[in-house]
C-alpha cells in the first residue's frame, strides 16, 4: 500500500521502519523540512530494536507532493504539531484516502472532520488511542523501536466508514485493532498524559539536569502509587459516560507482554529487561510539552462535562506550568476551535 506518514519523529520513524519491513511503498514529510535531510540526500533508515533494518522511504518535499499518490495517511506528530500538519494537509486529501491519527490527541480528529467539511470531502478518519510503536529517534537517519503493541483503540470517523478505516489499519499495521464506539472512548483510552505526568513530576530535576536515569526503574512504588491514582480519575469519567475502557495495569501488559500484578511490580519486571527504557534529559520533553496541553488539559474539560472531579489531574496542570512558567492550559490550539463539546459529538459520528 502507497502510505504517507506527516511527521519526522520517533514515531513516524517507527512506523515507517515497520511498514518499510512489512512492504509497503512508504513516504516521509518532514513538517519543518529539516529532520529528513540526511534521509533525502540518500541514506537508509535505521531501524534497531523491535524492528531491525536499513529502508529506503520516500521524502516529500511538500504536504502536496507526500498526499498526491498515497492510498493512508498516518499522522505521527506531536500534539502540538497537529494543527499545523492537519492545516497543511487538508487541501489536499481525497475521499478516497484514509487518514490514520498515530496517536490521537486533543479531539484532533473533529477539527480535521471540519475541515474536510467545507470541501464536502468525507475522507474516513481512524483515531489510534495510543502510538503502534513505542521508541527514540537516535539520530537523523536512525530509530530505535522500543515496541510494537499487541493491541490499540481505534474509532472511525464517520461511523459508516469504521469498516473501510480498520480495514487500512489493520492493512498496514496487522491484526491488533480494537474497534471502540466514538471519540470518546479513544481520548480516555490514552494513558500516556497522566503517565507521563507523574514519571516527569517525580523526576523532574533529573530532568532538568540533563541525568541518565532508567524510567522504569524510577517508577518507585510511590511513582507508581501516584500514576494509579490519576488513573482512578479517568476510569471515573469513563464509568460517568458509560464506557469501560483498560486499566494502567492492562495497558502496561497488553503493551508490554509483563504479568498482571500491581504497577510498581509490572515495572519493576521491565526495568529488569536489557534495555529499560531512557527517561527524558531535558525539560523541553514531550511528556510535559505535548501531554499536558494536549492530553491532560482535553481530559479536564472531559471530566467537566461528566461532572466528575479531577484534582489530581487539574493540580497536575497547574504545578507543570508553575514549574516550566507558562501557561500550559492555553498553548492548546484545538479544542478553542472546536466550540462547546458535546457527548453526541464524542460517542457518534461528530
Amino acid at each position: 500500500m502507497q502510505v504517507a506518514i506527516l511527521g519526522a519523529g520517533a514515531i513516524a520513524y517507527g512506523n515507517a521502519a515497520l511498514l518499510c519491513r512489512d512492504g509497503h511503498d512508504v513516504t516521509l514529510w518532514s513538517p519543518s523540512g529539516r529532520r529528513t535531510g540526511t534521509l533525502a540526500a540518500g541514506a537508509p533508515l535505521v531501524a534497531t530494536g523491535a524492528v531491525v533494518g536499513r529502508f529506503q522511504p520516500r521524502i516529500a518535499a511538500s504536504c502536496a507532493d507526500a498526499l498526491s499518490s498515497a492510498e493512508a495517511v498516518v499522522v505521527a506528530v506531536p500534539g502540538y504539531g497537529h494543527r499545523h500538519v492537519l492545516d497543511a494537509a487538508a487541501p489536499f486529501l481525497r475521499s478516497e484516502q484514509v487518514v490514520v491519527f498515530s496517536s490521537h490527541m486533543s479531539l484532533a480528529a473533529l477539527y480535521l472532520a471540519g475541515l474536510l467539511r467545507k470541501r464536502g470531502v468525507t475522507t474516513p478518519i481512524a483515531a489510534l488511542g495510543t502510538t503502534v510503536t513505542t521508541g527514540r529517534q537516535t539520530g537523523p537517519d536512525a530509530v530505535t523501536v522500543s515496541s510494537v503493541r499487541a493491541r490499540l483503540d481505534v474509532a472511525v470517523l464517520p461511523d459508516s466508514a469504521a469498516g473501510r478505516g480498520i480495514e487500512v489499519c489493520r492493512a498496514l499495521f496487522g491484526d491488533r485493532f480494537v474497534s471502540r464506539d466514538g471519540l470518546l472512548a479513544i481520548a480516555l483510552s490514552n494513558l500516556n498524559p497522566q503517565n507521563h505526568l507523574a514519571i516527569a513530576l517525580c523526576n523532574l530535576t533529573r530532568m532538568e539536569l540533563g541525568e541518565a536515569w532508567g524510567q522504569n526503574r524510577h517508577i518507585t512504588p510511590a511513582v507508581a502509587r501516584l500514576i494509579e491514582a490519576l488513573d482512578a480519575e479517568r476510569l471515573a469519567i469513563a464509568q460517568a459516560f458509560g464506557l469501560t475502557v483498560r486499566t494502567i495495569h492492562e495497558h502496561f501488559h497488553l503493551s508490554f507482554d509483563v504479568p498482571m500484578g500491581p504497577l510498581a511490580e509490572m515495572t519493576h519486571a521491565l526495568a529488569q529487561r536489557p534495555s529499560d527504557v531512557k527517561g527524558p534529559t531535558t525539560l523541553d520533553s514531550r511528556y510535559v510539552t505535548e501531554d499536558v496541553p494536549f492530553g491532560l488539559v482535553p481530559t479536564i474539560r472531559l471530566a467537566a462535562l461528566a461532572g466528575v472531579p479531577v484534582r489530581l489531574h487539574e493540580s497536575g496542570v497547574q504545578l507543570m506550568s508553575a514549574l516550566y512558567g507558562r501557561d500550559f492550559a492555553a498553548e492548546n490550539d484545538i479544542l478553542p476551535r472546536l466550540g462547546p463539546l458535546s457527548r453526541e459529538m464524542l460517542t457518534g459520528s461528530g
